[in-house]
């Protein structure tokens, strides 16, 4: 799990559950003294479909918004849409109309004033042809490291003598 707040990894039960202006996050012990913490509930929903059967906890499994993440949008978004869109001839008009989304929209994602949330931004992808998201995993990491060959040297450890 991560901090909801710096995005520290959290280990054991040191998450804490804090209401900051307004918004209850699930904090690492750090980021607990930034808001009031929010008492969690003692008893589990229990779940009882099944007359006759014991009843069980319900457990939820919050998403992290950290894992929704593909990845960071590249920080020259609105240039390479500018780029893809002129380059098949299209006004950001018949962009917007194509993404069916508003023309200004398209405007302000261009200019860099604005950053496409998700929908967006696969809408636009899948119209340009176009990547807007460094992937976690880089191709050319990933192209070098089946280069790599294994030797012996890798297999084995030498233990030299005092």
């Amino acid at each position: 799990m991560h901090c909801e707040l710096c995005g520290s990894v959290i280990t054991g039960p040191s998450a804490k559950r804090v209401r900051i202006e307004g918004a209850e996050l699930e904090v690492c012990g750090q980021c607990a003294k930034y808001g009031v913490e929010v008492q969690q509930p003692k008893k589990p929903a229990l779940k009882r479909n099944v007359p006759g059967a014991k009843a069980t906890p319900v457990v939820h499994h919050r998403r992290d918004a950290f894992d929704m993440m593909d990845g960071e949008i590249v920080d020259d978004y609105g240039e390479r849409i500018r780029k893809a869109r002129a380059a098949r001839g299209m006004s950001q008009k018949d962009l917007a109309l194509a993404v069916k989304e508003k023309e200004m929209l398209i405007k302000k994602i261009e200019k860099g004033d604005l950053i496409p949330e998700d929908d967006v931004r696969k809408k636009i992808e899948k119209e340009l042809l176009i990547r807007l998201v460094d992937s976690p995993e880089d191709p050319i990491e990933k192209r070098r490291a089946d280069q790599v060959k294994t030797t012996f040297g890798d297999l084995i450890s030498i233990k030299r003598q005092p």
